[in-house]
């Protein structure tokens, strides 16, 4: 049975797709392929790879603008994940009355696959990764998708899986009304992109919880029985799947939990026991043992054997941009967290680090509390170096945590200074906690001028 009964929304006439990314093409390809007259619109320029691909598919585009008038015309509307509520756009197409949908709520309506689903402020790539890492390993036919990897949309077009992993970011959420995903995982609840939430953390909790929307008895709820977000809202979000727990404080009947020897046990009902050193993960660190049990959840939910979930944890090699070692120099090694983008990630990232460390941060600030980070900036940072345009409240919040904070005019500065205060011990660690776009295209752009910036050193 399809995730979406088909009768949810229209299945033919004119459909328009907001935005010409990845998910934006890929839902356009999707659309043709299932009879829709598409027209795609972007307000700002078209990449040259997207631009060949609607070409070469035959589906007409404009770019540079929003022709209004053509797009009110349309029956059914899929918009990219970074387009706000508040454009006047998709205030004009609500009001309307015309559907506005995710690329992941679309594509959803044309497979049977197996959507196992992870959000989280922190780990969901890595925990992404790692899943279908493992379920590869097992040999089962699963995609990659959402905030990661080829579109959804383009794959249920083109491809054919029996799984799908899914990444999804609050943003896909907020489109998404009637999709079903057989296991929903949040891995953390912090406040992050909370300009789109109206500053109300309540808002972007609410966001999280959709990814448990129309489940049923016989899916799966994975979630952090450790943070304080997600357990305060567990009895406002009601949900009939069966819940899966994890958790490093305490031990739970039916989900996972680190014993007394430090295993990750993994019990569910009807299932065979699953049990883990901690120090035999290839990744280290109290966030990816939290990331662990949640894909060993998936894995044990799904029934893999435990040769492969174990060969798994051992042998995965983290994502580039997430705490990625880059080079040793001088004794000094330099870790390319450019990923980070808020403030519970520069956390995590702290926390898997010996003192002492030379921290560059910042870029576009969105609304970040850095009292967290206080305690682990006196403890283990001995210096800090500003990056991006605002670094007014960097200095404000470390100038009595730390004894160096300064400001550099560029990633290449930024990387010299580094190194010019660190000595053999010490880590250089790029995690900048907030947006790379006043400098930077995107986090990887930001990243690779780091390990460009190393490398030259």
């Amino acid at each position: 049975m399809p995730n979406i009964a088909h009768t949810y929304y229209p299945q033919s006439g004119f459909l328009v797709v907001l935005g010409a990314g990845e998910s934006g093409v890929g839902a356009a390809v999707l659309a043709k392929d299932k009879g829709f007259e598409v027209f795609v619109s972007d307000k700002g320029a078209i990449a040259e790879y997207y631009k060949t691909t609607l070409l070469q598919e035959g589906i007409a585009f404009e770019e540079l603008l929003h022709s209004e008038e053509r797009i009110l015309q349309a029956a059914l509307v899929v918009k990219s994940p970074g387009i706000p509520e508040k454009a006047p756009l998709v205030k004009a197409l609500k009001a309307s009355g015309i559907p506005v949908i995710s690329e992941i709520e679309f594509a959803a309506q044309y497979t049977d696959s197996k959507l196992y689903c992870i959000t989280g402020s922190n780990g969901k790539s890595t925990t992404t990764m790692l899943t279908y890492y493992m379920l590869q390993k097992e040999g089962v036919n699963v995609g990659l998708a959402g905030n990661i990897g080829k579109s959804f949309a383009w794959q249920v077009a083109r491809k054919e899986y029996d799984v799908y992993v899914l990444e999804i970011s609050s943003f896909m959420l907020d489109d998404m009304y009637h999709f079903r995903a057989d296991i929903a995982v949040i891995l953390n609840i912090t406040p992050d992109h909370l300009d789109r939430y109206d500053y109300r953390l309540e808002n972007y909790v609410a966001s999280k919880f959709r990814i448990v929307r129309n489940q049923t008895e016989a899916d799966y709820f994975i979630y952090c029985l450790d943070d304080e977000e997600t357990a305060k809202a567990l009895s406002l979000y009601d949900t009939k799947a069966i819940h899966l727990p994890f958790s490093q404080k305490e031990m739970v009947r039916q989900g996972a939990y680190v014993d007394e020897h430090k295993n990750i046990v993994i019990n569910i009902s009807n299932k065979e026991i699953f049990a883990m050193n901690i120090e035999e993960l290839s990744l280290q660190g109290k966030h990816n043992v939290y990331n662990n049990m949640a894909s060993g959840l998936i894995g044990k939910a799904m029934e893999l054997r435990n040769k492969t979930m174990m060969e798994s944890m051992s042998s995965y090699v983290n994502i580039e941009h997430r705490l990625e070692h880059v080079a040793c120099i001088g004794g000094v090694n330099y870790i390319n967290d450019s990923k980070a983008t808020n403030v519970n990630s520069v956390w995590y990232a702290l926390e898997s680090f010996s003192p002492d460390i030379i921290l560059i941060i910042g870029g576009v600030d969105k609304g970040n509390d850095y009292e967290m980070l206080r305690d682990l900036v006196k403890a283990k940072v001995k210096a800090i170096v500003c990056i991006g345009k605002d670094t007014t409240r960097i200095h404000e919040s470390f100038e009595d945590d730390t004894d160096v904070i300064v400001n550099s005019s560029s990633m290449q500065e930024a990387v010299e200074i580094a190194s010019h205060l660190s000595k053999k011990g010490d880590t250089v660690l790029l995690s900048p906690a907030c947006a790379s776009f006043d400098w930077f295209k995107n986090y990887e752009e930001r990243g690779d001028k780091f390990k460009e910036a190393v490398m030259a050193l």
